[in-house]
């Protein structure tokens, strides 16, 4: 098991993926986001929504928004639909995807 340097604990199950931030070789850098997983259609990447308020200046109040996200699923974590997830971000693996989810929040 890989040290990720982050204060998370490690899935119980392991995976033979290379992008998967406890098994393979991905490092995480940047930024760490919590949002609700609203689509897995594929084994492994799922869409990530995250919700935040934005500050209007001309009306001075805050307004709601959304942001998808994608992220890879690694395969030690069992996420579903609906589930409130932490994901971290990595190295671009695909056009995108720049995210990698690292566990879910109970």
């Amino acid at each position: 098991m890989k040290n990720t340097g982050l204060d998370i604990k490690p899935p119980q199950n392991t995976c033979s993926d290379p992008f998967c931030p406890f098994h393979g070789s991905i490092g995480l850098r940047g930024q760490i986001i919590k949002g609700k997983a609203i689509s897995i259609k594929t084994k492994v990447m799922a869409v990530i929504k995250k919700e935040y308020l934005e500050y209007n200046k001309k009306y001075m109040r805050y307004e709601k928004r959304k942001r998808n996200l994608h992220a890879h699923l690694p395969s030690c974590l069992e996420i579903k639909e609906g589930d409130t997830v932490q994901i971290a971000e990595c190295r671009p693996i695909s056009k995108s995807v720049s995210f990698v989810v690292i566990s879910k929040e109970s």
